[in-house]
């Protein structure tokens, strides 16, 4: 334990990391919304992100090794961000705060669908979800084929506002 950490329990541990008000977003968007550079980061969130504290987060992100940041081959001055295992990881941990915000909260119908599906698919479709990260943002190669998790809640949403 260093000085700058206030105990040695892993959920303090974690909540350092992670506890912020952005960063599990960031980790959101990464994941469920296939979010990569910095600019659809910045702007395809609802929850409006300033640029200086999406830098910030995402630096402190990568100095704890939860994503990671290539150049973009068809840009110089643009990186691609990837979750690392330790941000996949993160997937079940952000399954039960959706699964517990759907279920308490006044979540919307069309962002509360992905929350609805993940409940429900428990830790068999996380553990297929990952897998699909895993093969986007570390070049794993997937064994299962066919619609992906990622696919199918995104088309629950896409149904969900069509409908509307």
């Amino acid at each position: 334990m260093t000085d700058a950490q206030r105990s040695g329990c892993p959920i303090n541990l974690t909540l350092e990391v992670v506890g912020d008000k952005w960063s599990l977003l960031i980790i959101r968007d990464l994941m469920f919304g296939n979010r990569r550079h910095f600019r659809e980061l910045l702007t395809k969130s609802d929850e409006g992100i300033s640029s200086n504290i999406l830098a910030d987060r995402l630096k402190t992100l990568l100095e704890q090794g939860i994503i990671t940041r290539e150049d973009d081959p068809s840009h110089k001055q643009k990186g691609i961000y990837s979750l690392t295992e330790q941000g996949i990881e993160l997937l079940p941990i952000l399954a039960q705060m959706s699964a517990w915000g759907y279920k308490y909260l006044p979540v919307s119908e069309e962002l509360g669908i992905r929350a609805r599906l993940l409940s429900e698919g428990g830790p068999k479709m996380w553990a297929e979800f990952m897998d699909e990260l895993r093969e986007v943002h570390l070049g794993a190669v997937r064994r299962k084929r066919g619609p992906s998790v990622g696919e199918r809640l995104q088309a629950a949403y896409e149904s969900v506002v069509n409908r509307k």
